[in-house]
């Protein structure tokens, strides 16, 4: 299996803290949000991941290396220019190999059964499947709106007009697709990964949402970093449940 972390952006809501530290490399629990991440990654059975890399990626690279400390196969995909979820998903699509790919926000820290969400898009034969969270403020974050069998209607507002009854979600930043997704997503040109979901929607294809029930914080901004601080104090997300039984990488 196959996943992408999506590490490129310029941390610009936690400035000054990202002004010479990479927002994937900030420490939560005493160790850098990325490395949550590649830990859950492993636990679950990938073993090759691409990180895209912009602002201060070379700091990213050099903390990280070729991911062998984490039994993992990194591979990093530079971007001179940032080109935002779908560009920069279209720039590393050779590292897929025509295979489905899991996508993360490298400023998501959450806890979810990965090998369970990759059963689901498999066994559904979605064309993308978007990681949901039930949330009061889900117009804020963006409203998806879901449908009969999972189906995802609308996402903040676009595509399908049906009147059907559905019920209100937020993109956790977690997703699955299968690289067909990319056939339209313009090289180089920096562009949102929702379009092509969108545009699958209004297509009739299945683009499916995973409700997630467990631990989920953005750490967007300062007051969200705080807070993810105070769990992981708290026990609230745990690193060492991250860890494989008798792993000696790490």
């Amino acid at each position: 299996m196959r996943a992408m972390i999506l590490a490129a952006g310029l941390g610009n809501r936690l400035r000054p803290l990202t002004t010479t530290i990479p927002k994937p490399l900030l420490p939560v629990g005493g160790t850098p949000l990325i490395i949550w991440n590649l830990l859950l990654l492993k636990r679950h059975g990938f073993h090759d991941v691409v990180i895209n890399l912009h602002h201060l990626g070379p700091m990213i690279e050099q903390a990280l290396g070729d991911g062998s400390k984490f039994g993992l196969r990194i591979i990093y995909s530079q971007e001179p220019m940032i080109l935002g979820t779908g560009g920069g998903i279209k720039q590393a699509e050779p590292y897929f190999s025509g295979e489905p790919v899991l996508v993360l926000n490298g400023d998501t820290l959450f806890e979810l059964d990965l090998e369970a969400l990759c059963a689901f898009h498999r066994t559904r034969k979605a064309a993308a499947t978007l990681v949901l969270r039930e949330d009061p403020d889900a117009a804020r974050w963006g409203l998806v709106e879901v449908g009969a069998d999972d189906q995802i209607v609308r996402i903040t507002g676009k595509g399908l007009a049906s009147a059907v009854p559905t019920i209100p979600r937020m993109f956790a930043g977690v997703h699955m697709l299968s690289p067909r997704l990319l056939r339209d997503v313009q090289k180089g040109v920096a562009s949102s990964i929702i379009d092509p979901y969108v545009a699958a929607i209004e297509r009739g294809e299945a683009v499916l949402g995973y409700d997630l029930q467990g631990y989920w914080s953005d750490i967007g901004t300062a007051e969200r970093y705080a807070q993810a601080e105070q769990d992981a104090r708290a026990g609230l997300i745990r690193l060492e449940d991250r860890r494989l039984a008798g792993d000696r990488t790490l």
